[in-house]
């Protein structure tokens, strides 16, 4: 699902209107579980594979913003 909305936003000519509109979607969209579960999968063994550029870049550019608080 988080490489659909990376697909989505990737065809936007400004990258950084690109990396908004994604960190909006799952700020909105994703109950904190699921976005404790992306950043598991980005800091841990995987590294984030599988995951597109757009989505490793905006998760990483916006971790204050998205990552729920412990």
């Amino acid at each position: 699902m988080a490489n659909r909305i990376g697909q989505f936003f990737e065809i936007y000519p400004d990258r950084e209107e690109a990396i908004d509109g994604v960190a909006q979607h799952i700020r909105k969209f994703w109950e904190p579980r699921m976005r404790r579960q992306l950043y598991a999968h980005l800091d841990g063994a995987a590294q984030g594979a599988g995951l597109s550029a757009l989505l490793i870049e905006t998760v990483r550019a916006r971790r204050d913003d998205l990552q729920p608080k412990a």
